[in-house]
């Protein structure tokens, strides 16, 4: 997934341009699908349940005229949880480090309160230029997608606003376009090659989370964390990797879901997880996979901590 090649290789064309993009939005309005379509492979993981996203994940754009370094940041939100809180600090923080934000609104649904509250927060930024992008127009017919438009723009100042479909391509690499076009010249910030920069051992808890995510209730997605306790080549084999990773429920009842009826719902997480992460590694993989309880660990700083959520 990523190279270690050098930044010194290739002049670059008169004009390159290279920086930081995020991307904020409500909950699930296709923030990450968007930035896997721009990068060109997966790098975020996507779920059709909110607040799938976490962390701030960088994806890496090369184009001919610069270097787009994507961050893709949990959806902001009123927090219920101390999870929450930091979720939220972390879009925040983020918005102030970067050269451009995109901000997402989704083409099949109304705007609404979530979007209004977004904007407001962006009314704050003063110096960072905005472009608001319509995302999923495949889900809205056209005349849905030109109230949006309107509807966006009256919720406040924009660079640019822009529909795309990051399921059908439409106008991603506009979006990109846009994005870079915003961005201040000077030399490329990773090596040619470079998609994230995101350890694999994260990525592949990610990917783990992903097919925990799939099929389950409504309660229990925040409820899930994963954690990679190891992963390491196996002893005499240089075509088999062994991932040994503990999934993380706040409640017994909570266990019970993930592990299924005699371990099948576990053994069907397994199974799509493992296809993902030996497509992410290139190389088969054993895969062990662990369920515990940690009461309450959306709450609980010490566990918070433990999972990697720092203040």
């Amino acid at each position: 997934m990523t190279s270690t090649g050098d930044l010194t290789t290739a002049p670059q064309p008169e004009g390159f341009r290279a920086g930081f993009a995020c991307f904020i939005g409500r909950p699930n309005v296709g923030k990450s699908t968007l930035m896997n379509a721009l990068v060109g492979t997966k790098v975020a993981i996507t779920s059709s349940r909110p607040q799938t996203t976490r962390r701030a994940i960088r994806g890496i754009v090369h184009r001919p005229d610069g270097q787009l370094v994507v961050v893709d940041t949990p959806g902001l939100h009123k927090p219920r949880t101390l999870l929450g809180e930091r979720l939220d600090s972390l879009v925040r923080s983020t918005l102030t480090e970067v050269d451009v934000i995109g901000f997402c609104v989704p083409a099949d649904q109304p705007v609404g309160p979530g979007d209004k509250y977004i904007a407001r927060e962006l009314a704050g930024v003063k110096k960072t230029p905005i472009v608001a992008i319509v995302t999923k127009t495949d889900l809205a017919p056209p005349e849905r997608v030109a109230e949006q438009l309107l509807a966006v723009g009256r919720l406040g100042e924009f660079a640019d606003i822009v529909p795309c479909s990051a399921q059908d391509g439409f106008q991603v690499d506009l979006v990109g376009e846009l994005l870079v076009s915003r961005l201040p010249e000077g030399m490329p910030l990773y090596p040619e090659g470079d998609l994230t920069d995101e350890p694999e051992q994260v990525m592949i808890g990610e990917l783990i989370r992903e097919a925990a995510l799939e099929g389950v209730r409504d309660e229990l997605p925040h409820s899930i964390a994963v954690v990679v306790d190891e992963m390491a080549p196996r002893e005499g084999r240089d075509d088999l990797v062994d991932v040994y990773a503990h999934l993380f429920v706040e409640r017994p009842s909570q266990k019970g879901i993930i592990i299924g009826h005699r371990g099948a719902r576990l053994r069907e997480v397994g199974a799509a997880a493992r296809r993902q992460i030996e497509a992410l590694l290139g190389t088969r993989i054993y895969l062990d996979l662990r369920v515990s309880v940690l009461k309450d660990w959306q709450r609980d700083p010490k566990q918070l901590r433990r999972l990697g959520f720092y203040d």
